[in-house]
């Protein structure tokens, strides 16, 4: 089977890699495609990569792993929607683009709903697999133990604090939590740690910066994974990202401002100030715990770490069973789209 890893934003590359890892075990062969936007970010340049779209029209793909929400619809191949996140509540989530073929889905929250779709639009399939970025909660959980002990006692604190918010305009707290940040750091038991999403408003990627250069136990981080800085963490500060759900399936807790889930099984807020007395709360306390199992059993029920194997032998089986898309049906302006995206090749 031959395999193109899809990458318009460097989160996918944390997303794709154990599908590649996979995909390497079984000998199914495999190209990456990356943006030229985020070339100098790609980590695995020891990989086969391009940022052609002529040379994937070229490989002639088996099929698409993309994360992302657009792929070519002149490529031939399965075209796999396997999604870069976990927040169902964030607007087009479940938009039907209908750029794919296969929906592998995370967990029955999100596989009940695309199958709600399938019946009406009857143009892709859904299975669901569980979601390979969360693969390394069940091989490699105690990965960072040592250097999490070292960065607490370099920084004499007890616990770490981990600020991660979304990058949405409407919905991001990072406006409003610069100077209670400023004030949680006041207590020096406390190591913050800031991470911020690619596509956060330069503004304020600046502005904490700033804050992480003036107070001695905050720390910028700029490591693009943020999978290593979830399982350091012992509580999130966010809003209405979908990294809340990957840290809630550590079964730690978190402090949210103004999330718009209907699925709130976390500590929210309204209120800004707030941020200290209901961090102390939910260290000291964790009144939620047993709410989040909610999240596990929706949200992703998946602890085995074969959710990319899974995804693979999705995909297999399928075309082995359906036989690889040879076209599908878009509108006009759904076409233009993506011509204009990809800068469509001549020649096709």
């Amino acid at each position: 089977m031959k395999c193109i890893l899809f990458c318009q934003n460097n989160y996918a590359f944390g997303i794709l890699q154990p599908i590649k890892a996979y995909l390497d075990q079984k000998n199914h062969e495999h190209l990456w495609y990356v943006s030229e936007k985020i070339i100098n970010d790609f980590p695995y340049k020891s990989d086969h990569f391009t940022t052609s779209i002529a040379d994937l029209v070229a490989f002639n793909s088996d099929a698409i792993f993309v994360p992302g929400n657009e792929v070519p619809y002149y490529l031939r191949g399965l075209k796999v929607q396997v999604f870069h996140g976990l927040a169902g509540e964030k607007k087009g989530h479940f938009r039907i683009r209908h750029y794919f073929d296969l929906y592998l889905t995370q967990g029955p929250y999100f596989t009940d709903t695309f199958n709600q779709l399938k019946a009406i639009h009857k143009d892709f399939d859904v299975i669901e697999t569980g979601w390979p970025k969360l693969d390394v909660y069940a091989t490699d959980a105690k990965l960072y133990d040592d250097e999490k002990r070292n960065l607490l006692k370099a920084y004499s604190a007890k616990t770490i604090v981990l600020y991660a918010p979304t990058f949405s305009p409407k919905l991001t707290s990072a406006p409003f939590l610069l100077e209670e940040l400023r004030h949680l750091a006041k207590n020096e038991d406390y190591l913050i740690l800031l991470k911020f999403h690619p596509l956060m408003d330069q503004q304020w990627v600046e502005a904490y910066k700033t804050l992480a250069d003036q107070t001695q136990n905050i720390i910028f981080e700029t490591e693009k994974n943020i999978i290593k800085f979830l399982l350091m963490a012992d509580l999130l500060i966010s809003d209405t990202s979908s990294v809340i759900y990957e840290f809630l399936l550590l079964d730690k807790p978190v402090v949210s401002f103004k999330n718009i889930s209907g699925h709130i099984h976390w500590e929210d807020s309204l209120d800004y100030n707030e941020l200290i007395p209901l961090v102390e709360k939910n260290l000291n306390e964790d009144p939620f715990a047993a709410k989040r199992n909610y999240i596990f059993e929706q949200f992703h029920p998946y602890n085995d770490g074969k959710s990319a194997e899974r995804m693979v032998e999705a995909v297999q089986n399928y075309i082995q069973e359906h036989g690889v898309p040879s076209y599908r049906k878009l509108s006009f302006l759904r076409r233009m789209k993506i011509n204009s995206m990809f800068n469509k090749p001549k020649s096709i």
